[in-house]
């Protein structure tokens, strides 16, 4: 039998391991949907393009950051820590904010070339 404090040790690093991949796949999903929109924003961008590497790295990018912002502005990673971060509405807050993120930095990377490239 294990002594208490065993018992809550493992416990709590039960509950932190549970935690980080709630956050793992949180920002997967973020990421996934990131280069989704920044290659949907390339697609209809025209000579603003990055072509498909570079609309995905920015969507990448713009995924993850636009993510996060939209989850710490909703209040999402304070559900997230405490266990509901994987229910419909984190998801789809988590697809809406990486797919406009990355959306969003892809286009301003595309013009902003446009512009250099004059």
């Amino acid at each position: 039998m294990l002594a208490g404090g065993v018992l809550y040790d493992r416990l709590g690093t039960l509950l932190i391991r549970h935690w980080r991949l709630q956050m793992d796949i949180g920002l997967l999903i973020q990421l996934i949907s990131g280069v989704v929109g920044g290659n949907v924003a390339g697609s209809q961008l025209g000579e603003k393009s990055l072509g498909t590497l570079g609309n995905s790295l920015a969507g990448l990018v713009g995924g993850g950051l636009g993510g996060q912002i939209l989850t710490a502005l909703l209040g999402m990673g304070a559900a997230s820590a405490g266990g509901g971060g994987l229910d419909l509405g984190s998801i789809v807050a988590q697809l809406a904010g990486g797919g406009v993120g990355g959306a969003v930095l892809t286009a301003i990377i595309g013009m902003l070339k446009q512009n250099f490239a004059k």
